[in-house]
């Protein structure tokens, strides 16, 4: 084994540039896919964050349009559309009463209610169009989001519709520059707003970036920028988290009540734990995972296949010295032992290069989060390591079988002879 061993380093370091060239297939495989895992486990952190920014003890409302044969395809563009201001059917019946009525549950401590709607924004010659929130005052006491600057408008402002509004990070820095906003007056679609903050950069929330986003009283946006009096979102914030299932359900028994929906089945709203949203995010990041990873798996292949072809070369270049070998007295077992020994070196080395290379493009795009003020744990996950070894040893072992087998079988005679 020793001996074999050190005859497959020396053929593989008389050619340095060939065996480089041969083991960069695999290195871009196990790069990618310890960049994907890298990346993963970083936007993981990011997503953990934000919930608990929101607060781990809370829990969603949301309105739904039921999904019957009528209308299920309305509903599936309804959720489709964040800013849920064009749907196609609206659900009018979540108001604040039914807020008022879940706050007198045992386990409940408080909770607000949301709308979302876009307009464009302008300052002076900067327009963009951009998603606004209005929620209720009592946001401030649930949620943990902080200011970069400025302060969060009160009770008073938000019952007497002020056109106050705190912008996220990315708003003001596009409309703004390195400007002070706080105080100046910006144009969210027909009404002119004082800017009384901003908020520190969130990253992703809401299935989009909260940094490009506008927070304004719940009652400004109801009644001036949208004309409704109804909600589409609440945010429920429980006492205990153990009982987060049973006060969901308590909260889906108040709705029903309110909104005379005696059939489950037609609810106009959905009622969703925090747990059960990372369940969702889980179920597709995964996904989309696996989908990278198989991706990364087609480069592997290939560089298996350049891997065979290379050693089926060498095998003919060195046809001779293994009809010599064989005169010597060896066997079947140490050719096919050595050949088999310098495909897995190559493909072994391919991985470890890879495994650095890859580590370092996480640790890049760790750093670039950073740079935008994402929270982004920098990390390559232990079984990332083993799954790059085990891989790149497999592609190794069965690519390399075949230019083994073939160069043990040759016939020590016609190999003395071969030229």
């Amino acid at each position: 084994m020793f001996t074999a061993f050190k005859q497959s380093v020396k053929a593989l370091f008389s050619n340095p540039v060939r065996t480089g060239l041969t083991t960069l297939g695999i290195i871009i495989g196990i790069a990618t896919v310890i960049l994907v895992l890298s990346a993963g486990a970083g936007f993981r952190s990011l997503i953990n964050d934000q919930v608990e920014a929101f607060g781990s003890n809370t829990l969603f409302v949301e309105t739904r349009v039921p999904p019957t044969t009528k209308n299920r395809a309305a509903n599936s563009a309804a959720s489709a559309d964040t800013s849920r201001a064009n749907t196609a059917v609206a659900i009018t019946s979540f108001k604040q009463r039914d807020l008022d009525d879940i706050k007198k549950l045992g386990n409940v401590t408080g909770a607000y209610g949301m709308v979302v709607g876009q307009a464009v924004v302008s300052y002076r010659d900067v327009e963009k169009s951009e998603l606004y929130y209005g929620a209720a005052a009592e946001r401030f006491d649930i949620d943990k989001h902080t200011l970069q600057s400025g302060r969060f408008y009160t009770r008073g402002e938000d019952a007497g519709a002020a056109q106050v509004v705190i912008l996220g990070s990315n708003v003001a820095t596009d409309l703004f520059g390195n400007e002070n906003p706080l105080g100046q007056l910006v144009r969210i679609g027909n009404l002119n707003f004082q800017v009384i903050g901003v908020y520190n950069p969130q990253g992703f929330a809401g299935g989009g970036t909260a940094d490009d986003s506008l927070y304004m009283p719940l009652g400004t946006a109801q009644k001036k920028m949208m004309g409704i009096d109804y909600l589409l979102i609440g945010i429920v914030q429980v006492s205990n988290t153990d009982l987060a299932e049973a006060t969901a359900e308590d909260i889906k028994a108040v709705l029903r009540h309110n909104h005379n929906i005696t059939n489950p089945d037609k609810d106009d709203f959905i009622v969703q734990t925090q747990a059960q949203a990372l369940d969702t995010f889980n179920t597709v990041f995964n996904g989309i995972t696996i989908l990278l990873i198989c991706i990364a798996a087609i480069s592997l292949i290939v560089g298996g296949v350049g891997i065979m072809n290379i050693m089926y070369v060498v095998v003919t270049e060195r046809t001779a010295e293994i009809g010599l070998k064989k005169a010597l007295g060896a066997k079947n077992f140490d050719i096919l032992l050595e050949f088999l020994i310098e495909a897995l070196l190559v493909t072994v080395i391919g991985g470890a290069v890879g495994i650095v290379f890859g580590g370092l493009l996480g640790w890049l795009v760790s750093l670039i989060a950073h740079s935008a003020g994402l929270i982004w744990v920098f990390s390559v996950p232990s079984y990332a390591i083993v799954l790059a070894v085990g891989v790149s040893g497999g592609i190794g072992m069965v690519f390399g079988v075949l230019p083994a087998r073939q160069a043990a079988k040759l016939d020590p005679i016609q190999a003395l002879q071969y030229e």
